[in-house]
């Protein structure tokens, strides 16, 4: 009889202690938005009605310098992963262009956030875009998530566009493997918030916490709105983007994003406001009210999942992290393909518009060039971190962070263990650094090596306060000290060619271990994915004064 109370009482204890661990790890929440330029929210810079997000950066903190990789599947992959997209198989778009580190979608050996964190006893919820391969086989529930809604592919229609397409095809999406349509009358940014409400809410019936991804599709194109929240734009941007953009550096400088004596880019193709009619202004203004529209809407959806947090009870023990996967896109991409047509106003159900590059240059402000670049304007991202009482309220830090960083630090947090393998399959190891002390106490980031870029030849270095930076196809290297010329407007390379030798040594590196391949030996032929990168050269690539 003693035996028996003995054990019983040890399983007593390992039970108390399994449910205390529970409870002190964090619930998770990870948002990240399409195609959404670096001041386009309220926290940085940016009129936009944004309140939630601007709650969650009064209460918490806000970096200054963070890296995504410019564009959509290679930043979903890193961010996944925590790996370099090379290295998880996703090297230039979710298509196979026939070796491994270009496979089109992620690898066995890269473990998702959602396969780490279930190992640590976490729900894992996923809403939105996927974008990370197309099979089933790599759908979200095959690569670890319980739940899912979305779509798997890299763009959809926000509404169902029947009413404006004779015989149109139904927005496709995915639940849980399963596959539905959107219906008539939904709009597909209030269906990603709400099943990711409704997923808090199931969740709450287990005694585990949750990690859940909210992958908006919003901003990106085509420009579909809700007419309410157009209306509430109407007039805004009558102002034009010279003036715009000129306030957002403003106040980005105010709020201490941006240096008071910061060098700042200008875009020659961008026309001057004035010099269009009165008819082109008109059609310009729409295109901002609809997109300002779909970000508002999109900070709706958060104020609908924090306020759930709290009628849950779960807010004080929930870290929130925002970011968008690259800069606002400028030149119509790819250069090669032609363009939607749309077939109703913009902003409707046939719009197939987007903001195009004059308000990109807004989108993007203070930073050079656009989406898909390896310039500060193609892989510079807001980053909002929230998590009540361990995050100093309003705080601003430089980073320098990157994707790769986001994973080590959720499972620092969350102390799940890292495996070298997983399912008999060696798993690679993490290269980023846990941004954890830097949240919770704001000390400088001791990263091991410099990180690197390369997607579809545009490559990059950032090493302290030095950027190394090429664009295709001229693939000659640019030198810019970042810390006194974010803006990219001094090359230095002819001055400092000890540190560009340097550098370049860093990226050979670091390409070689990522089995980064000569863009113009493993470049697609026609419109596979992306067929062309974006260069600041490429004038067909530009669109700025056409309808």
């Amino acid at each position: 009889m003693k035996n028996i109370i003995t054990l019983f009482t040890c399983l007593l204890l390992v039970q108390l202690v399994s449910a205390q661990k529970k409870t002190q790890q964090p619930n998770i929440i990870l948002i990240m938005v399409d195609d959404m330029g670096w001041s386009d929210i309220g926290p940085y810079g940016s009129e936009i009605s944004t309140p939630n997000l601007d709650r969650l950066a009064a209460e918490g903190l806000r970096l200054q310098e963070f890296y995504n990789n410019s564009i959509c599947a290679p930043t979903r992959a890193s961010l996944l992963t925590g790996q370099f997209a090379h290295k998880a198989g996703i090297g230039y778009f979710n298509v196979n262009l026939g070796l491994p580190a270009y496979q089109g979608y992620l690898n066995r050996e890269s473990l998702t956030l959602a396969e780490v964190l279930k190992e640590a006893g976490y729900s894992t919820l996923m809403s939105g875009k996927w974008h990370v391969g197309d099979d089933s086989l790599s759908w979200p529930n095959q690569r670890g998530f319980d739940q899912f809604f979305g779509f798997i592919g890299g763009a959809s229609n926000y509404f169902d566009i029947a009413p404006y397409k004779e015989k149109a095809p139904p927005v496709q999406l995915v639940e849980n493997n399963r596959a539905i349509n959107l219906q008539p009358g939904k709009y597909l940014t209030d269906e990603i918030a709400g099943h990711a409400v409704q997923f808090l809410e199931e969740q709450n019936k287990s005694n585990k916490p949750f990690f859940l991804y909210v992958a908006y599709n919003a901003p990106h194109w085509p420009l579909q709105a809700q007419p309410a929240d157009i209306d509430k734009y109407k007039g805004k941007y009558s102002i034009g983007w010279d003036s715009l953009r000129q306030q957002r550096i403003q106040r980005l400088q105010k709020i201490g994003l941006l240096a008071p004596n910061a060098t700042i880019p200008k875009d020659p193709q961008v026309p001057a406001w004035e010099s269009l009619t009165y008819d082109e202004k008109k059609y310009w203004e729409k295109k901002m009210e609809v997109y300002a529209a779909m970000i508002d809407r999109m900070d709706q959806g958060i104020g609908q999942i924090l306020n759930k947090l709290k009628a849950l009870k779960k807010d004080k023990n929930t870290l929130i992290v925002f970011i968008s996967d690259n800069g606002a896109q400028g030149g119509f991409i790819p250069a090669g393909r032609k363009r939607p047509r749309s077939s109703g106003p913009i902003g409707s159900a046939g719009s197939y518009d987007y903001v195009e590059q004059s308000w990109a240059n807004v989108s993007n402000a203070a930073l050079r060039s656009y989406k898909a670049s390896a310039y500060e304007g193609g892989i510079s991202s807001p980053l909002i971190a929230w998590y009540p009482g361990k995050i100093k309220a309003n705080s601003i830090a430089k980073g320098t962070a990157h994707l790769v960083d986001l994973a080590p630090t959720f499972y620092e947090l969350a102390g799940a263990q890292y495996p070298q393998q997983y399912h008999q399959v060696a798993i690679n190891p993490l290269p980023g650094t846990s941004l954890a002390k830097l949240f919770l106490a704001q000390q400088e980031i001791n990263r091991a090596s410099p990180l690197c870029w390369e997607r579809a030849g545009n490559r990059a270095v950032r090493s302290g306060k030095w950027k190394l930076v090429s664009a295709y196809p001229a693939n000659e290297w640019e030198l810019y000290d970042i810390e006194n010329d974010r803006g990219e407007t001094k090359n230095l390379a002819q001055q400092q060619p000890q540190v560009v030798a340097e550098l370049n040594a860093v990226y050979e590196k670091w390409a070689k271990q990522n089995d980064v391949i000569d863009y113009d030996k493993i470049k697609p032929t026609g419109n596979a994915g992306f067929a062309g990168p974006f260069n600041e050269n490429t004038q067909n690539a530009r669109r700025t004064n056409q309808r």
